[in-house]
């Protein structure tokens, strides 16, 4: 295989970043591109210099394609996978990987019936942040990891996407939009969750949209928008996540890993967006360089050590697990960003969803295995 053809569904906003990433890496060619307006489609494929622009259903049926890249909205990530697998074509989503726990199975037994391999974002956990406390906490710096939180506190997209209806309907909301970065790199550090709990509340009815073109507009709000839940993992380590759109602005740390000898901090340089970028610094602390004191004080980043990143991909590199799937069909070894990995990050969030409902703790029926690391020098470590 020289090339792992590619057919795009879904051509918004979030498009242009996996097309510019597919562009750095030669196994990967873009050759058509779909959308259910078709002028958008067209528009996508002049700028992007793809071959042609089509409907999703000419993708999915057209015997030279490979895999499909599904970037649809949320509602209709289900449907176009399990088409494309239908198709006998490799699938790579964008999260959440469905919107129904059944529609979920379904992706993973055709894929397995098949033989085809189903890739999901998030791919954040590949980049050189994540990878750097990877290899960290496999070298033992924080010792036995025993905790973890994420704090992602917002209040929504509607000031900044143009078209931000989607994250307020189900499939939608702060904890399957943003808890799949953060579930994504906990799972790739620390092994799968045994069972989960939460509370979750919807603070707005409706919302006004602030950003243009369609300033003044109100939205229904269908989902949950403010998720706090605790996760028990396999290994036995304890996790919190805070996960809102209601929220205007915060000083906690995004991601913090906690361990018998020390403590790694993932601050945020970017608050809007969470662990959902690939670069920034890995602070830490240990026994030996944490200072105790009874009297108040204000502890800036600047008394932590910095962890050297020595990983590549620190910036936007949506697409890259899509590349790695493309090596992986080609090697015939598991993929990294994968559907089983995805679809425990989507059981987890349905359990938190569904544990205030019930008032009962979530046993998670499903699991994955921890994804092998990326190498550093990724993709030339695959050139045979």
């Amino acid at each position: 295989m020289s090339k792992f053809r590619i057919g795009l569904i879904g051509c918004g906003v979030i498009s242009d970043i996996y097309l510019k990433t597919c562009q750095k890496f030669d196994i990967l060619d873009v050759v058509a591109c779909a959308s259910l307006d078709v002028d958008e489609a067209m528009a996508k494929a002049k700028a992007w210099n793809i071959p042609t622009a089509c409907s999703p259903e000419e993708i999915i049926q057209d015997a030279d394609i490979d895999c499909v890249l599904n970037l649809t909205v949320p509602a209709a990530h289900a449907e176009i996978s399990l088409a494309a697998l239908g198709a006998g074509k490799h699938v790579y989503s964008e999260k959440p990987f469905a919107t129904d726990i059944d529609d979920g199975k379904k992706i993973l037994e055709l894929a397995a019936s098949k033989g085809l391999y189903v890739g999901n974002a998030p791919d954040t956990f590949l980049g050189g942040r994540m990878q750097t406390c990877r290899r960290v906490i496999d070298e033992g710096l924080i010792g036995e990891p025993t905790g973890v939180s994420a704090f992602a506190g917002t209040h929504g997209v509607e000031r900044h996407h143009p078209n931000p209806d989607f994250y307020y309907k189900p499939g939608g909301g702060p904890l399957l939009d943003l808890g799949p970065y953060y579930l994504t790199a906990m799972i790739s550090l620390l092994g799968p969750v045994a069972r989960s709990c939460g509370f979750a509340k919807r603070t707005f009815d409706e919302r006004m949209i602030e950003s243009k073109p369609r300033h003044g507009e109100m939205m229904q709000v269908e989902v949950d928008t403010h998720v706090c839940g605790t996760l028990e993992f396999a290994n036995g380590a304890i996790g919190s996540m805070m996960m809102s759109f209601d929220i205007w602005d915060s000083q906690l740390p995004r991601l913090e890993i906690y361990g018998t000898k020390g403590t790694l901090c993932i601050p945020d340089p970017d608050p809007v967006h969470g662990t959902n970028i690939f670069g920034g610094e890995v602070y830490f602390k240990t026994r030996e360089t944490a200072r105790w004191t009874y009297k108040p004080r204000v502890q800036g980043l600047e008394e932590w050590d910095v962890i050297e990143n020595l990983h590549g991909y620190n910036e936007d590199s949506r697409g890259l697990g899509l590349a790695d799937l493309a090596y992986a069909v080609r090697d015939g070894r598991p993929a990294r960003a994968n559907g089983e990995m995805a679809f425990h990050v989507f059981d987890i969030m349905m359990g938190m969803l569904e544990a205030p409902k019930v008032g009962a703790y979530s046993v998670l029926n499903s699991t994955c295995t921890i994804p092998l690391p990326l190498p550093e020098n990724f993709p030339q470590s695959e050139v045979q």
